[in-house]
């Protein structure tokens, strides 16, 4: 196996990310190896008047309970102001950053879909590719959670790409931010399962982590796989239903 083939031949971590707009109302979906929700924010173009979330699929017992957390911190919020309102740590951190993906495209006029894919290690070296509506966006190589190709970020690592992220068009940062992310969850397929299904050994930064949650959370979630010859993430559900 070579990480020249063709990534889609390639097995490894998969996820999609589906936005479907309305007049009054934006459906924003996910779905990856571990975890399948939506939010739905009903709006008047201005403000968040309701806000739906659903965790379809998630990693732990404690996880739905941030349903009405995401609720309690966006209903009534301008759109324009979701990303400096709330406390994202005592979120669900994905119910939460789809949240904000839906403010900020709630004024589109068509569906919007993110793909991203992510090679499992060759030889210690992973690709990552964020295509949008099935373009090719950004396309990355690491080893160890440092960026080796292409070369204007070689050395980076991908919790350090704040400054060049920031300096970016705000289609790219969007689109890198959703690539980092999801190059640190495809980490989780090479981690024994029983390394993490302790809650209590993690650091508090969302709602199950919290020290009052952790400590009995219980790992419970499905992993799916979503390579080659499998499903395509987000398949069999449709948005609004």
């Amino acid at each position: 196996m070579s990480l020249s083939a063709p990534l889609d031949t390639l097995p490894g971590f998969r996820r999609r990310f589906r936005l479907t707009p309305a007049s009054d109302r934006i459906c924003c979906e996910v779905e990856d190896d571990y975890h399948c929700m939506s939010v739905v924010i009903h709006h008047d173009g201005e403000r968040a008047m309701r806000v739906e979330p659903a965790m379809r699929r998630a990693p732990w017992t404690t996880c739905p309970g941030a349903e009405a957390e995401l609720v309690t911190t966006f209903t009534g919020t301008p759109l324009a102001g979701f990303s400096s309102r709330g406390d994202k740590s005592a979120n669900c951190t994905h119910l939460y950053d789809l949240a904000l993906l839906a403010a900020a495209h709630a004024g589109d006029s068509a569906p919007l879909v993110y793909d991203i894919l992510v090679s499992d290690p060759v030889d210690g070296q992973r690709r990552a590719e964020l295509r949008r509506d099935g373009r090719s966006i950004l396309d990355w190589t690491e080893s160890g959670f440092k960026i080796t190709a292409p070369e204007e970020l070689a050395g980076e690592v991908l919790w350090d790409l704040r400054a060049w992220i920031d300096a970016q068009e705000p289609d790219i940062q969007e689109a890198a931010r959703l690539l980092r992310w999801g190059n640190m969850l495809a980490n989780g397929r090479v981690i024994p399962l029983t390394d993490q299904s302790d809650a209590s050994r993690m650091p508090p930064n969302c709602y199950t982590f919290q020290p009052e949650r952790a400590q009995h959370a219980q790992r419970v979630g499905e992993i799916r796989d979503f390579g080659p010859g499998q499903a395509s993430p987000l398949a069999g559900y449709k948005a609004f239903a």
